[in-house]
C-alpha cells in the first residue's frame, strides 16, 4: 500500500497577524502631526498583509502566496521602519523647538509607541529573512541562517525537531531594543548585524532623548 506523500509543513500565522495589528493599533495612537502618512495607508497595508497569510495556511503553502507574503510584509516593514524614523524625528524636532502643546504625557506615549512599533516591526522583519523564511525553517530546507540560537547546540536539552519561530524572532527583536546588544541569538551575517545596529540606534535614540524627556517634564 502507498502512503500518501505529505504536503509541506506550515508554520501558524496568528503570533505575526497579532504582531501586525498591534503596529497597526499604535500607529493610530500616535499624534496626528508626527504621524507619516494617514492612519488608512496602515489599514490598507495590514489588511494586504493578512489576506495573504490566510492564503498560505488555506491552501497548505503554496509558492505563489509565499512570495506574494513575503513582498507584501518586506513592503510593510519598510514602511513601517520609514514612518518611526520621521516619527522619531518629528518629535525630536518638537522638543529642540519647544513647539506648543507638546507636553510630558505626550511625549512619553508617542516615546511608548514608536518603541514598540521599532521591536514589533524588526522581529516580523527578522522571522521573515532568517533561513530562507518560516516555511523554509520548518521544512529543514538548506538555507544559511543568519542568527545562532541556542537551541541549536543544546542537544538533548532542546524540544525535539526545534526550529525558531516568530515568538522567538520577538525576543530577538525585543532584547536588541532592550539591551542594545545581542542576547541569546548571535548575528552572523552581515545584513543580521546591520539590522541589529539600526534596531538598537532606534531604540536607544528613543529611549534616552525622547523617553528621558518626557520623564523629566513630568517630574516637574
Amino acid at each position: 500500500m502507498k502512503v500518501p506523500a505529505q504536503g509541506p509543513r506550515i508554520e501558524p500565522r496568528w503570533p505575526a497577524a497579532v504582531a501586525i495589528i498591534t503596529v497597526i493599533w499604535l500607529l493610530a495612537m500616535l499624534p496626528g502631526r508626527i504621524a507619516l502618512v494617514p492612519i488608512w495607508v496602515a489599514y490598507i497595508l495590514g489588511a494586504a498583509l493578512i489576506v495573504p497569510m490566510a492564503a498560505v495556511v488555506l491552501t497548505a503553502g503554496k509558492g505563489r502566496w509565499l512570495r506574494v507574503e513575503r513582498v507584501i510584509l518586506v513592503f510593510f516593514v519598510v514602511v513601517s521602519g520609514l514612518g518611526t524614523l520621521v516619527n522619531l524625528t518629528r518629535l525630536i524636532g518638537m522638543m529642540a523647538s519647544r513647539t506648543a502643546g507638546v507636553g510630558g504625557m505626550q511625549l512619553f506615549a508617542s516615546s511608548i509607541g514608536i518603541w514598540a512599533t521599532n521591536v514589533l516591526t524588526f522581529s516580523l522583519l527578522y522571522w521573515q529573512i532568517d533561513r530562507g523564511g518560516p516555511e523554509a525553517r520548518v521544512n529543514d530546507a538548506d538555507a544559511r541562517p543568519d542568527w545562532l540560537f541556542p537551541q541549536s547546540g543544546a542537544g538533548e536539552d532542546a524540544p525535539p525537531e526545534w526550529r525558531p519561530t516568530f515568538v522567538d524572532y520577538l525576543f530577538l527583536g525585543f532584547s536588541t531594543a532592550t539591551a542594545f546588544s545581542p542576547t541569546d541569538a548571535l548575528p552572523l551575517t552581515s545584513r543580521a548585524k546591520m539590522l541589529m545596529m539600526l534596531e538598537s540606534t532606534i531604540s536607544l535614540v528613543t529611549i534616552v532623548v525622547v523617553g528621558a524627556r518626557a520623564i523629566n517634564i513630568l517630574g516637574n
